[in-house]
């Protein structure tokens, strides 16, 4: 499998790229994710490396629901020093969680090779000719509303459809942006505007997304549909993301988003033996 980076390609020979999660904020979802200074945030980046990661996703700002905006300034603050001192020490893909087009223009200056938007270009205008004029690779998800109002009662007649048509708008956004085709990737959002019942759905019909012929991230690590199914606490969840991890790439998932490297390594690892390949 491979991924067209800016002047590279990024190749793995598992059925899917695992995405480390390193959270640069005092509030993520997931305090196990949460470095508290540079130095504590490098360490963690490079026991993931060590693990296996074969990309680092960089956030500053806390998109979990009724999460509020976070200043670009403030997100510059927590996420640029952590790259900078990341690339003396590393050649790993770094992808930066972020809606902003300043956030993101100095984040690439310090190295970052991938833009990972909630948004899907929606929020920031200039965004879009950013990464186009940069040619990185950008990550379109699809949400409604904003993570502040997002799990305010969301509802769909029919999920899969929707979220396809809805990530084609934003695509064809992109494309007419200037974005190269290589350079696009799509998430479905999961517990981003979406039930329960919705997120097993999306799991379940993956299929039906990576048809739109582009890379599928999917992003459910330790995600509070798994607590409600299985009854446990953000800490307890790491079987059900495995399970529900497993199931994405059968059904077609090129990048798996985890807090847990090693064990999704193994994961895949194990997969690849059943299959024989």
């Amino acid at each position: 499998m491979i991924l067209n980076l800016s002047g590279r390609t990024l190749k793995t020979k598992r059925k899917a790229f695992v995405m480390g999660i390193l959270n640069t904020t005092p509030d993520s979802f997931y305090a196990d994710s949460r470095a508290c200074s540079v130095e504590n945030a490098v360490s963690n980046a490079l026991k993931m490396i060590e693990e296996g990661a074969d990309i680092i996703d960089i956030g500053g700002e806390s998109t979990r629901p009724g999460s509020d905006y976070v200043e670009a300034d403030e997100e510059i603050r927590r996420v640029v020093p952590v790259i900078k001192e990341l690339r003396k020490v590393s050649g790993i893909a770094v992808s930066v969680d972020t809606r902003k087009a300043i956030v993101a223009e100095q984040a690439i200056d310090a190295g970052a090779d991938i833009i990972n938007d909630i948004s899907a270009l929606s929020d920031d205008p200039a965004l879009a000719g950013l990464i186009a004029e940069r040619n990185v690779p950008v990550i379109l998800m699809h949400m409604r509303g904003t993570p502040r109002n997002m799990q305010k009662n969301p509802s769909y007649d029919d999920v899969i459809k929707e979220i396809s048509e809805e990530l084609e708008e934003r695509i064809s956004y992109a494309l007419n942006e200037g974005i190269e085709k290589e350079k696009i990737i799509i998430d479905p959002g999961i517990g981003f505007s979406k039930r329960i019942e919705d997120n097993l759905s999306i799991i379940r019909h993956l299929d039906n997304l990576t048809h739109l012929g582009y890379p599928v991230l999917m992003a459910l690590s330790r995600k509070s549909f798994i607590g409600h199914i299985n009854s446990s606490e953000v800490q307890d969840r790491l079987t059900g993301t495995l399970v529900a991890d497993m199931f994405s790439v059968i059904n077609g998932a090129s990048i798996l988003r985890v807090h847990d490297v090693k064990e999704h390594i193994d994961m895949l690892d194990m997969f690849s033996a059943i299959e024989g390949v």
